[in-house]
């Protein structure tokens, strides 16, 4: 028997065995369908989880940096703050006013102007109290930077031993009692750093005295103010549990 033309051990000439490459593709869909399919779960999971520790530490922190920006400017400066007297006793001191202005460069002396632009200063409120015999003005300032680091630099650039120049400028209301109190009335001073804030005060003498004018004071005149500017300082920083469905919070 003669062999067929076109055939060869059963085969016929030019058959293509496609098999192994339909395996493959079916594969490579598999492979796909299970990749989509994890990629869809992690995306939900992604979207419907909580926020992590360090989110929400980032979104406490943002939040207390934009207090100064939000909020109402008689929770920052209340109507009174509380003070230890040099007796021992609790007075009270009552706000007198609050700035309309709140650049850094019309609130403090000339020459912390470079250091805290260097530091980023955003704002700063100020309010002047006084206090419960009204004898003593106190201006407090609040400087709002972009974090703790920043207003850290910016604290070191302040005189470390009470001196009041250069620092926070004295805030007067003509009207009021306050209205004498000048730069030059001047005459105690108080600086902290608390979180992405430095709170300041600057105190003196209702009469308007120059300070180069008084003699030798009591050393504790002025303690008190540090009694302010730390009240103000906590309430800024204060922690409070994240709403990170509230407008203030990013979460």
């Amino acid at each position: 028997m003669g062999i067929v033309p076109g055939r060869a051990n059963g085969g016929v000439v030019g058959e293509r065995r496609t098999w192994p490459a339909l395996a493959v593709a079916s594969a490579l869909t598999l492979v796909c369908a299970i990749v989509a399919g994890v990629a869809a779960n992690t995306a939900l999971a992604e979207l419907t989880r909580g926020p992590s520790a360090d989110e929400v530490r980032q979104a406490a922190a943002a939040e207390v940096a934009r207090r100064w920006e939000r909020w109402p400017v008689g929770r920052i400066f209340p109507a009174t703050l509380t003070y230890n007297t040099e007796q021992g006793g609790v007075e009270r001191a009552r706000r007198v006013g609050v700035s309309s202005r709140y650049d850094c460069r019309s609130a403090t002396d000339t020459r912390l102007h470079k250091a805290l632009r260097a530091a980023g200063c955003r704002a700063i409120l100020r309010a002047t109290y006084l206090d419960a015999l009204q004898g003593i003005v106190i201006t407090i300032g609040v400087a709002a930077f972009p974090d703790a680091r920043s207003a850290a630099s910016a604290e070191h650039a302040f005189p470390r031993d009470g001196a009041p120049v250069p620092g926070l400028r004295a805030l007067a209301f003509p009207g009021t009692v306050t209205d004498r109190f000048s730069q030059a009335g001047r005459q105690a001073a108080t600086v902290r750093q608390a979180g992405p804030y430095v709170v300041m005060t600057t105190a003196g003498q209702v009469d308007g005295r120059p300070a180069r004018a008084v003699g030798r004071q009591r050393p504790t005149m002025f303690s008190f103010t540090d009694d302010l500017a730390g009240q103000v300082a906590s309430a800024l920083t204060a922690p409070t549990a994240p709403d990170c469905a509230a407008e203030e919070w990013r979460c």
